[in-house]
């Protein structure tokens, strides 16, 4: 891994961040005393002594660089990076002065959920690996909480020439999906043998984008309502579909192909087929942002509930994505960010990148009406939301779309293995109550027509759907 070619300086400028080391310091001294010495005692030999440092000091300092060392960070092509799969970033140092650089140390911070497993300079395309002591971080395992010592996390050193670029690679895999920080990086560069040092040149990170991975995840056809022009979804409008609505009487503008025979043999008329229209539909994904419990392993290890959220999510949307339905996509949070409905492969990409961004985000106030402002939510549109259930206000919020007659469905993202707390008084005892609180929670919530289901990838909202798709097609009680 290359970075761009580093030009040649063609005008010399006034040297600028560098400085004397403490190595010239000596060799100016020393020369001097000697030089003084041999003068003042009138010893030939001391003179001849402090011939070698003067000399060699002034031969060192003939060419003294003009400009400071350049330092860029560039991440690997290896395409869009997913939960596990492996991450390549270069540290590249250049030197577009005309003298080498003896000494480079360079050193880059990386994120914790970036396991590097490999990193050293390239030269001729010879990687040189970090020695095996370093190679494995504390614990052998993905740090918890995210925190933990990379091999990177070290300096490394190497010699540039002139007009050449050292590449620092790093190789390793990613643990968890986000934005994350490869760098800030710095490097220090020493020439004239040793007695001229840099000061730090530091470079800005780069954010290396991991989207989550995408959990299997399948559901059955039955929507509340299709209420598209086109699709794969069955709608209670009558249209050109594959799903029997009935036997009526031929009308100009049928088609020919639709005359049931039997029947109109029978009746000694003619009779159609009457069919269904297909249709695709509006998926809402809402995300509650507005508590987080239990800690993040990675993608080998245990998921928190901002890792079930967003995962659960990425497969939802991309199933329906797939059938050709809208999908958009809501926080329920102060930020109260929100995706726009569309469908389609691009939209699904949207969807990764836009979920790379979800953060809990504790509030004291009220986010609803926020959240839910007017025309946001089609009338015919499936609400999936995403809840730890941790929050009152989120068993509010859903009990008001159910009151106003939307298609809500509540998937319950809480870990299963969320551990009570141990030899902490009454903390236990308190954990027990909670729990309890929150099942009569989630009963209240099914009593007001709200289905709440715990997710567990391919399968886990089919019984659901079907069971709001026979709602929707009951007649609705009530004065408007």
């Amino acid at each position: 891994m290359t970075g761009p070619t580093v030009p040649m300086a063609t005008e010399p400028e006034p040297a600028a961040g560098w400085a004397p080391t403490r190595a010239l310091g000596r060799a100016v001294l020393l020369a001097g005393l000697l030089l003084v010495a041999g003068v003042l005692l009138g010893r030939v030999d001391l003179i001849v002594l402090a011939a070698p440092f003067a000399l060699g000091t002034a031969y060192a300092l003939r060419r003294r660089p003009t400009a400071l060392p350049q330092v860029w960070i560039t991440q690997g092509e290896d395409g869009p990076l997913v939960e596990g799969g492996d991450v390549t970033a270069a540290v590249s140092v250049g030197n577009p002065d005309t003298v080498d650089y003896d000494l480079v140390v360079v050193r880059s911070r990386v994120s914790p959920w970036l396991r590097i497993d490999r990193a050293g300079f390239a030269l001729d395309g010879i990687v040189d690996d970090a020695p095996p002591a370093a190679t494995t971080p504390t614990g052998g395992g993905a740090p918890a909480g995210g925190r933990g010592r990379s091999i990177a996390d070290r300096p490394f050193v190497t010699s540039v020439p002139t007009a050449t670029v050292a590449d620092l690679e790093l190789a390793g895999h990613a643990l968890r999906w986000g934005r994350h920080p490869v760098g800030p990086a710095g490097a220090r560069v020493a020439t004239a043998g040793g007695l001229l040092v840099s000061r730090a040149v530091l470079t800005e990170p780069v954010r290396v984008r991991v989207y989550p991975r995408t959990e299997p995840f399948e559901a059955v056809e039955a929507m509340p309502r299709a209420a598209g022009l086109v699709g794969a979804h069955h709608s209670r409008r009558p249209g050109e579909g594959g799903e029997l609505a009935g036997v009526r009487i031929f009308a100009p503008g049928d088609r020919l192909r639709r005359i049931d025979w039997r029947v109109s043999l029978r009746a000694r008329q003619l009779h159609v087929a009457a069919t269904l229209s297909d249709r695709d539909a509006e998926v809402v994904v809402l995300l509650d942002v507005l508590a987080e419990a239990g800690r993040s392993g990675g993608v080998s290890g245990a998921a928190s509930v901002l890792d079930t959220t967003v995962r659960a999510t990425a497969a939802i949307a991309e199933h329906y994505l797939h059938r050709g339905d809208r999908v958009s996509l809501l926080e329920y949070g102060p930020a109260a960010r929100r995706l726009r409905p569309a469908a389609g492969r691009r939209q699904y990409l949207t969807v990764l990148e836009w979920l790379l961004d979800v953060h809990v985000h504790p509030s004291s106030h009220e986010p609803y009406d926020q959240v839910f402002g007017p025309q946001l939510l089609s009338s015919d549109a499936l609400v999936v939301v995403l809840t730890p259930l941790l929050d009152e206000r989120s068993a509010q919020m859903l009990a008001r779309l159910a009151r106003a007659g939307r298609f809500v469905v509540a998937v319950d993202t809480l870990p299963t293995d969320l551990s009570s707390p141990k030899n902490q008084g009454w903390a236990e005892v308190a954990y027990r109550l909670w729990r309890l609180d929150r099942d009569v929670m989630i009963g209240q919530l099914r009593e007001h027509g709200v289905p709440v289901v715990r997710w567990a990838g391919a399968g886990s909202l089919d019984q659901v759907l079907r069971d709001v798709a026979r709602l929707a097609t009951a007649p609705r009680v009530g004065g408007r």
